[in-house]
């Protein structure tokens, strides 16, 4: 079976630079942790993790050089992570017992 050169394909030396980006922001994530950073603390986490999540997505999961239906589906995904969290969220605040803890 002869082989096909794929031009978006990633080299070995990208994975290990996303790996040790990677590697580097897991590191990063547990000096969040770990500073005291008041009400801060949760904005900076979850930014990371958005970032970490976006290089694995980009690169490990090859939607970089998808094609435009696979960017709509996992477009879709996110979209329906939000309804479930919107839905959650107005249950939650329904109940009154958001101010009961503050």
């Amino acid at each position: 079976m002869d082989e096909h050169e794929h031009p978006h394909v990633a080299t070995v030396g990208s994975y290990v630079v996303i790996f040790l980006i990677l590697v580097a922001l897991t590191v990063l994530t547990v000096f969040t942790a770990l500073s005291p950073l008041g009400h801060w603390h949760a904005p900076v986490a979850l930014g990371i993790a958005v970032v970490k999540a976006t290089l694995v997505f980009l690169f490990f999961m090859h939607l970089l050089h998808s094609p435009k239906l696979t960017w709509l589906v996992a477009g879709g995904t996110f979209v329906w992570l939000g309804i479930m969290f919107a839905l959650t969220l107005a249950d939650y605040w329904s109940r009154g017992i958001v101010g009961r803890y503050q």
